[in-house]
């Protein structure tokens, strides 16, 4: 009998997972260098910008200010550094003048009495004494002929504004005199038109008679003061009644 031929095994097929055995055994050879290695900490995020001071422009220029100051100071004791005090030595100090005595105050001039009469010459010679005046003992009033009517009788009504006013109370009649001329003639210069001078009713006088009422007259009519009136009359009382007159000042 014929032996059968003896079959040659088969090869045996690969297996199929042998790519994934070979990827397990990479991955287990880095996990072990990984376990060699020291360990890296992980990545902090970059730390937050401060922010910014928000500060007011009066802030800004306070601090600025602020710094100019203390420079300054530094400079200041960088140039007095090594300065000493004189103390004691008065070598090469400035003093101050010595103390005047005091000057007496001088009387006023004597009033020379020839003034009134050249006063009077003076006032005859601008027409001063075209002056009509008229007193009853209670209303005084006074006016240059060449003054209008219309303008004197808003005079004596009280109808002109008052631009200055002037009180004579409690001064003697050759002060009272000096400070009305001194008064209307600075106010004729301000062009001002009509003023109110007190000159008081006498009330509290000896005899019940205002001395200056007596004597205001004259002075606004032919005295030095008159080169400056057109016209007066007296007052009325809400202004000053019978101790007061509205004054009108030539132009």
């Amino acid at each position: 009998m014929k032996k059968k031929k003896e079959e040659s095994p088969k090869p045996q097929a690969a297996p199929k997972f042998r790519p994934l055995e070979a990827q397990l055994k990479e991955l287990q050879k880095r996990a072990a260098a990984d376990k060699g290695a020291p360990a890296q900490a992980p990545a902090q995020p970059p730390p937050p910008k401060p922010r910014e001071p928000t500060l007011t422009k009066q802030e800004r220029e306070e601090l600025a200010a602020l710094d100019r100051s203390h420079t300054d100071e530094f400079y200041f004791r960088r140039l007095m550094g090594g300065v000493q005090p004189l103390g004691d030595d008065k070598r090469g100090r400035v003093t101050t003048a010595p103390k005047l005595p005091k000057r007496e105050a001088k009387p006023p001039p004597a009033r020379d009495p020839d003034e009134d009469v050249r006063d009077h010459l003076m006032n005859l010679v601008e027409g001063a004494a075209r002056f009509e005046v008229n007193d009853d003992g209670r209303h005084l009033e006074g006016r240059r002929m060449d003054l209008a009517d219309g303008t004197f009788r808003k005079l004596r009504r009280g109808e002109l504004p008052i631009d200055a006013r002037l009180d004579l109370h409690g001064k003697r009649s050759d002060e009272a005199r000096d400070a009305l001329e001194k008064f209307l003639k600075e106010k004729r210069t301000r062009r001002d038109r009509c003023v109110l001078v007190i000159h008081g009713r006498g009330e509290h006088s000896p005899a019940g008679i205002g001395v200056l009422r007596g004597e205001i007259s004259a002075w606004l009519s032919q005295g030095r003061s008159s080169q400056h009136v057109a016209a007066f009359a007296t007052a009325h009382g809400e202004d000053g009644g019978e101790g007061a007159l509205y004054v009108l000042l030539r132009p």
